[in-house]
């Protein structure tokens, strides 16, 4: 008598996707590369929160880490563009479409270097997107030279010293109008994961570098980048947790020991301190706690900044709740007579 096995029931989340759906294609990073770990941390948190992936649109320049966005949401929607130039891509396409949740993959070259006036612009902005940085220090795909974030003193492979002082991008992005500013640790899967859900829930731009170290041309004894140095000199300013909108938040918390900031779509970052009284909602504090951690060899991770007041790019152009692109030409086409009209005022 034969019987039949019943397969248990496939997991999904609350709008009934499998983790399966927000994966991509097969990574060709090298193995053990932060950047895969970071691939893994997006999936998760797209997927736990529920996302629509066919909402999402994913931006990448040239690079190692502008790879990745193949590996995850496969889904979504997706644009490489060219070196250094991802945030204009990005602010395109956004403008277009203000219902898509963008999401913007970078690099520490693509970012810091060519792409650094792109980047500069797109933080006094505030476009409502979030802009992860993979930082290893390194040109990956040019053999390993040094990229303007490598620290003053690291030394390469081959053991010639860095002796250029780096761009530090979380003080440009607190300096300059970003209005989520946090710094992570590929290695760290639970801070990570907690600073991604928020970012997704940030009303605004949100700005992560995540120290990615490269295995290949970064790794080694002398890198500031490597998986050693960064384990043994990390300093979480806090311990983080993430409650989503749909999720009761009510919770008896002693006084003093935690701080729940509320993001714009009523979920909840909930902070506990680690040693220090630090207030993520000071810019002037987030900078020093920056310049502190940088003078004193250590990689401070963690969300150093968050504002929820700020009006985002789109807030400030005042523009119609529909996705222009959805608009028919009767409403985006001026009529000939006010074509007309401005070639008379302009003889």
């Amino acid at each position: 008598m034969s019987t039949t096995v019943t397969p248990p029931p496939k997991k999904v989340n609350r709008i009934g996707l499998e983790v399966l759906n927000y994966k991509g294609s097969k990574t060709t990073l090298c193995a053990g590369c932060g950047h895969n770990a970071i691939s893994e941390r997006i999936v998760e948190s797209f997927y736990d929160l529920g996302i629509q992936p066919w909402s999402v649109a994913k931006f990448s320049g040239i690079g190692c880490s502008s790879k990745s966005p193949a590996y995850f949401l496969g889904l979504s929607h997706g644009f490489n563009s060219v070196h250094g130039r991802m945030p204009a891509v990005a602010t395109g396409a956004l403008l277009a479409n203000r219902s898509i949740l963008g999401i913007g993959v970078s690099g520490d070259g693509d970012t810091a270097s060519i792409g650094l006036g792109q980047f500069m612009h797109m933080l006094r902005r505030n476009l409502p997107f979030i802009y992860i940085i993979e930082n290893n220090g390194v040109y990956g795909l040019t053999k390993g030279q040094f990229s303007a974030t490598a620290d003053i003193g690291s030394t390469a492979k081959g053991g010639t010293p860095n002796e250029l002082p780096p761009f530090d991008t979380c003080m440009l992005a607190l300096q300059w109008g970003a209005t989520f500013v946090a710094r992570s640790f590929s290695g760290d899967k639970k801070q990570l994961q907690a600073l991604l859900k928020a970012a997704i829930s940030h009303k605004g731009l949100a700005v992560i570098d995540i120290i990615s170290p490269c295995v290949t041309f970064n790794d080694h004894e002398g890198s500031t980048k490597s998986y050693s140095y960064v384990k043994d000199h990390e300093e979480a300013i806090h311990e983080l947790d993430y409650v989503p909108h749909f999720e009761d938040i009510s919770v008896d918390i002693p006084e003093g020991t935690v701080q729940d900031v509320t993001l714009h779509d009523g979920s909840h970052l909930r902070i506990k301190k680690l040693g220090r009284d630090y207030n993520p909602n000071n810019k002037m504090e987030a900078l020093k706690a920056v310049d502190d951690a940088n003078n004193a060899g250590t990689v401070l991770t963690g969300l150093l900044y968050v504002d929820t007041g700020k009006p985002t790019f789109i807030d400030t152009m005042n523009m119609v709740d529909a996705p222009l692109a959805a608009l028919p030409m009767s409403q985006t086409r001026p009529p000939r007579e006010a074509l007309t009209q401005i070639m008379e005022e302009m003889q």
